[in-house]
Parts: structure tokens; sequence; C-alpha cells
């Protein structure tokens, strides 16, 4: 990472919320608040909530969920509070009939009394885990996003909501598979144990060095692509199902929440 980002990991959860606020920070999250667990967001209205909310429940390990506000309300009283969801993102997403149409910095504009906000659940959360028992989080160390692929693992269909699982990669040295796995199954509320370890085309994925979110990371001879379920996986299947209008974070943008890690944490 570069200065800018260190000097940035050091500040408090609300503190980096401030400065995204003002728009001093608009690039992504992986690596900041130390600690800290950052989450997804979906947006929608309210007659597609109940759909998503079920989606959700059936699909824990890629939607994790953290919090579900009442419509219209935008602060998160339970993993935040005082912060603004329509403004403490560095980016947001916006399709309408399935289709992403912009990508902004603050959402206002576009908010109304019948939107219903979703938190879930993100794997920046158990980086720092990884990172302190010596297991080499690749995309930090060269300041990118996270690779994510869009792979065949199936969903389970809830209303009107149906699709494939999106994952993360992780290139981890073979000697710290099992420790990878065993530190990230603590995790259940932000995605958990691996999905996936190894030959990419099992789960549909052609080529590493093309994610379908994200940023390709380099991969040293011997090392074993590890995967996560991805809380990008609600924005493929908002897109396949095509609502009215959805607003969502973008790839790696995340929201900093005031909740530790290690409160997360199943054991």
């Amino acid at each position: 990472m570069d200065t800018e980002a260190n000097d940035i990991s050091r500040l408090t959860p609300k503190e980096i919320r401030s400065l995204i606020r003002k728009g001093t920070w608009n690039e992504v999250t992986a690596g900041l608040a130390l600690g800290y667990a950052q989450a997804n967001l979906v947006i929608l209205p309210e007659r597609y909530a109940f759909d998503f909310l079920l989606f959700c429940q059936r699909n824990p390990k890629p939607c994790p969920l953290l919090e579900v506000l009442e419509k219209g309300v935008s602060e998160p009283k339970e993993m935040a509070p005082g912060a603004d969801l329509r403004r403490d993102l560095p980016r947001y997403r916006i399709y309408e009939k399935g289709a992403f149409v912009r990508e902004v910095a603050d959402i206002s504009p576009y908010w109304a009394s019948d939107l219903v906000s979703f938190l879930l659940g993100c794997s920046y959360s158990f980086e720092f885990a990884l990172m302190d028992a010596g297991v080499p989080v690749r995309h930090i160390e060269e300041g990118k996003n996270v690779p994510m692929y869009i792979s065949t693992i199936p969903c389970k269909k809830a209303g009107v909501f149906e699709g494939t699982l999106v994952v993360t990669m992780r290139p981890i040295p073979p000697d710290k598979v099992v420790r990878a796995v065993q530190i990230t199954t603590r995790f259940s509320a932000v995605h958990g144990a691996p999905v996936h370890v190894g030959d990419p085309s099992k789960i549909g994925i052609r080529d590493l060095g093309k994610p379908d979110f994200g940023d390709s990371v380099r991969i040293n001879p011997g090392e074993v692509p590890v995967y996560w379920a991805c809380g990008v996986t609600p924005q493929v299947a908002l897109m396949k199902n095509k609502p009215d209008f959805v607003i969502t974070h973008s790839p790696g943008h995340m929201f900093i929440t005031d909740i530790r890690n290690e409160d997360l944490a199943t054991f």
C-alpha cells in the first residue's frame, strides 16, 4: 500500500468514515481500520425486501446478515451508530432493471422513504487474523482489490432471487492452507471457511488472471488458490433477476463498522 493508505489505516472507523463522507478517500477499503469489521451493502425497495431477506437466510455463506434497517432509515444503529449509509462508503453502484447504470460517491439524491438497507459480512474482516498468523494476503501486499470470480456453484433460490456464487480468491502457500481454513472457520458471520481449494475449473473459473470483479494478483509457484464466498453474490443475483432499482457498494469499497472482528468470531 502507498503512504496515504498506510496513514489512513491507523485511523478509527469513525475517522475513516468522516474522510469518506468528505470525499477525501474514495479507494478500496481493504487493509483499513485494523481489527474492525467491514460490510457489504444492498439497498432495495421494500417490495423486494422479504425475498432478499429470504435469499440471505438460505445462502448464509455469501450473504451473512449483520444488520437489516427499517425502511427509509440510513443510520446503522447496531453496526455504527451515527453513520450514514448514504454517504459513508467510498463508491456505490446503482442498478435499474438489472443493469448497472452508474457509480457514485453519494446516494443521497437517489434516496427514498421505501428503501430497505442490508449490511452483509465481508471477508476483509478475517484478513487481519490471517496476516497475524503469518498467512499472506496478496491483494493487500500489492495494494489492490481482492480478485472476485463468478463461479458455477448454485445459490438456493428465494422468491425472485437466484444465481450462482461469487468467490474471492487468495493464493496461499501450501504449508499454510490448513491454517487459513482453521482461522477463517471461526468467522462464520463474515463468510467463514473456504468453499473450494485448488483447481479453479472445478467451480467454473476459466482464467484466474481475469477476475470478474477486482484485480488480478500474483500467484507464486507452488501456491494454492483458495476461494471464499463473496458478498458480491447478491449483485449477480440482482442483475440476473432485474428488480426495478437497487443500490449496492462498489466491489471492494465497503462500509467500515464500529464492530471488532473478534466480536464476530464464533470461538
